[in-house]
């Protein structure tokens, strides 16, 4: 049985007093190791400033650190941090943030791209049907003759438009997404060719009436002089009409009541005026949705399109343009019959 005696003496002891046998001295088992060597600093790494606190005979305040949670003075209390939108002060700190802020600001910019791209494209077609209905008597005679055509391109219009505004899947994927947004495009600017030079009567045998070719002239320029005072306004105006949307939402609930009303009185050969009064209507509604889906376009509001919508972009302002123009065809045409 083991005695409390012979239990092993502490390490300090058996290194101070070599005679317990039972723990060899250090020099039993060699010559002892080198000690380290001494780092001496340069005197531009030991230099100090006149009267800082690691001089000789300079120490800090007497009761500096007497308060817990007090800090010296000179030191901040609060420790910085880097809100958004404001860089650092060290630029490698904040290099994934402004990355990723100019990456938005580049995806941004060439979505606009696109979409104005795409939308010239379209309007392109547009208002080449209409010149060739506007000046080609054939063509113009081909409508007359086949008014069903008319129809069956809006049936495709209507059932399009509802496809690529109600369904996202169609409206992202490549390149169904273009071929649905080319068969819109094809079948709007049918009908808008149709409208803009011949007119069907209200008898049975379709008696075409059409507009003047000064008419839908004067209809183009006015369109195109609305939407480039429109783009400019939206790029340059700091009045947010994104928050709007009730607004018009309202605006076109009284543009349909209107329509219909106008529809029913002219049926009977009553006030004639009422047209222009609907016509009127719908141009400044839809001037007010073309700078409404503009912004959208554009971002930097409350609301914004997302940069995978180029179809939805494009449509919608594809879409306004048309209908601002057949709007102020109406105004200004004379129709002869």
């Amino acid at each position: 049985m083991t005695s409390k005696m012979d239990s092993p003496p502490p390490y300090e002891v058996a290194l101070h007093y070599p005679k317990y046998g039972n723990y060899p001295n250090q020099q039993q088992c060699g010559s002892p190791l080198p000690p380290p060597p001494s780092y001496s600093c340069s005197p531009a790494m030991c230099q100090c400033p006149p009267g800082s606190w690691g001089q000789e005979g300079i120490y800090p305040p007497a009761g500096i650190w007497a308060a817990p949670g007090l800090l010296p003075s000179g030191m901040p209390t609060t420790v910085p941090t880097v809100s958004a939108g404001v860089p650092g002060s060290n630029p490698g700190d904040m290099e994934d943030f402004l990355c990723t802020q100019w990456e938005s600001t580049s995806i941004r910019h060439a979505f606009i791209r696109k979409v104005y791209l795409i939308l010239t494209a379209q309007l392109a077609v547009t208002f080449s049907v209409v010149a060739v209905f506007t000046f080609v008597d054939q063509v113009r005679l081909f409508v007359i003759m086949y008014p069903g055509i008319y129809w069956a391109s809006f049936a495709v219009y209507f059932l399009v438009y509802c496809i690529l505004m109600c369904c996202k899947e169609p409206r992202r994927r490549f390149p169904w997404n273009c071929v649905l947004l080319g068969v819109f495009t094809l079948a709007l600017s049918y009908m808008a060719g149709t409208i803009s030079r011949c007119v069907f009567g209200s008898n049975s045998d379709y008696t075409p009436c059409y507009y003047e070719t000064k008419a839908v002239l004067l209809a183009m320029g006015i369109t195109a002089l609305v939407c480039i005072e429109v783009t400019i306004f939206c790029f340059q105006t700091k009045v947010d009409f994104t928050s709007c949307g009730g607004f018009l939402c309202i605006a076109s609930i009284l543009l349909m009541i209107t329509g219909t009303v106008t529809a029913i009185v002219l049926s009977f050969q009553y006030a004639p005026w009422l047209h222009m009064l609907y016509a009127a209507i719908g141009a400044v509604v839809y001037t007010l949705f073309l700078v409404y889906n503009t912004q959208l376009l554009i971002g930097n509001r409350e609301l914004a399109i997302s940069p995978e919508e180029y179809i939805f972009g494009a449509l919608s302002l594809y879409t306004d343009i048309v209908h601002i123009f057949l709007f102020i065809l109406q105004i200004s045409g004379t129709v002869n019959e």
